[in-house]
């Protein structure tokens, strides 16, 4: 007999998805991508990020954002104009079904919309609520828009970045959006352990702010603790060395030494002189790295990257390309590790999209995984069928 193929471990747990662009929808996605049914609530024109390009994709009659298929995939969409009466009631119908609501509006809007956090369990005492703001849902800023390049900025990303001090550099994805969503898929996954435990429901609460900030890490620390500002270090680390990208003879290559050892096995591949006095030591590679980088990388330029690549690797160097998203899509590691997923689109047939981070396995290496990934949807694609489970016509 054939085991039936894994569903996730979210399976039947139902997600109304009122979000939009991508903070929400990415947690949603993510909760998809574990098995949960995600249903998108879409104005009647639509989440904005259908028509954020170029580049679109498919038929000139029927464009397709490719920024819309990268948070949007194992969802259903259904229209509803909520300032219609009879949608605003199919919406509460579908809080009623729901385990889990998201929803990244300004504070105060879910009010306006008669959708406060009493009203919504009052209609589903169990309901997690996951709301993301772009920078907290009370204080003194929390009536701001939220969007990435803004909270980059604010949250103080953007100075650290950067080739050098006064060149603050935004990151090239919009990560504050992508860590609000994380933390909020995690926050989710917590409430509905808790729900098991005591029957209610939660608001989860997080924000781009906040997302940004719960990631300072050790720039955080060098601050609160050391009282240091940090500053832009470049493709180099502030604190390690050598830790950074190096030019060889045809291309860079990073190398991250992290500990003496790895020092020592870097200068014999190289062939500089580990007991230099002012390398012996991080804290005085670090103090010298502008005078170990030339030496570094007057050795690299005599070969390529690749002949680099395999003595490092031999000798237990950690050391890396700087690869090019079509390489990075292209190399054999990325396709072992289930990060590329083929789905049927409605409109462009068959597609590769990004694929979930996580691999789920149980005691004897088996997947438990989702098996198989849906499309994201096509706009108001599953309104009709949506109604009709609501109507108690199909079994949901």
């Amino acid at each position: 007999m054939t085991e039936p193929s894994p569903a996730g471990p979210l399976d039947g747990v139902v997600v109304v998805d009122l979000s939009r662009a991508l903070a929400g929808p990415h947690a949603a996605m993510m909760l998809g991508d574990m098995g949960a049914r995600v249903i998108k609530v879409e104005s009647p024109t639509g989440d904005e990020s259908r028509s954020w390009g170029p580049p679109f994709v498919g038929p000139e009659d029927s464009p397709v954002s490719t920024y819309f298929l990268c948070a949007n995939r194992n969802k259903e969409s259904i229209q509803l104009d909520l300032k219609s009466p009879s949608d605003h009631e199919a919406l509460e119908a579908l809080v009623q079904r729901a385990d889990v609501l998201i929803e990244n509006f300004r504070p105060g809007v879910m009010d306006r919309l008669g959708l406060s956090t009493g009203r919504l369990h009052e209609l589903n005492p169990g309901l997690v609520v996951l709301s993301i703001t772009g920078f907290g849902h009370d204080g003194p800023d929390a009536d701001r828009p939220g969007f990435d390049q803004i909270a980059q900025g604010e949250a103080g990303l953007m100075s650290l970045t950067g080739a050098a001090a006064g060149a603050a550099t935004k990151v090239g994805v919009p990560i504050a959006d992508l860590l609000a969503g994380i933390h909020g898929a995690f926050g989710v996954a917590s409430a509905l352990v808790d729900r098991q435990h005591s029957g209610r429901g939660t608001v989860v609460r997080t924000s781009l702010l906040a997302g940004l900030v719960g990631v300072h890490a050790y720039q955080g620390t060098r601050f609160t603790v050391a009282g240091q500002v940090p500053e832009p270090s470049g493709n180099h680390h502030p604190s390690i060395a050598p830790y950074g990208a190096f030019r060889t003879a045809d291309e860079l290559l990073q190398i991250a030494v992290g500990n003496d050892s790895q020092w020592l096995a870097l200068a014999r591949v190289v062939g500089v002189d580990a007991q230099d006095a002012r390398y012996v030591s991080n804290a005085l590679r670090v103090a010298h790295r502008t005078e170990l980088q030339d030496e570094l990388e007057a050795a690299l330029s005599r070969e390529p990257a690749a002949t680099w690549l395999a003595r490092l690797r031999s000798a237990g160097v950690p050391a890396g390309r700087v690869r090019t998203l079509d390489q990075v899509y292209a190399w054999d590691q990325v396709a072992s590790q289930g990060l590329l997923v083929e789905v049927e689109h409605p409109v462009l047939g068959r597609v590769d999209l990004p694929g979930p981070p996580l691999r789920l396995e149980d005691a004897d290496g088996r997947s438990t995984a989702r098996a198989a990934h849906q499309p994201p949807p096509m706009l108001g694609e599953h309104t009709q069928a949506l109604r009709e489970w609501l109507d108690g016509d199909v079994a949901g």
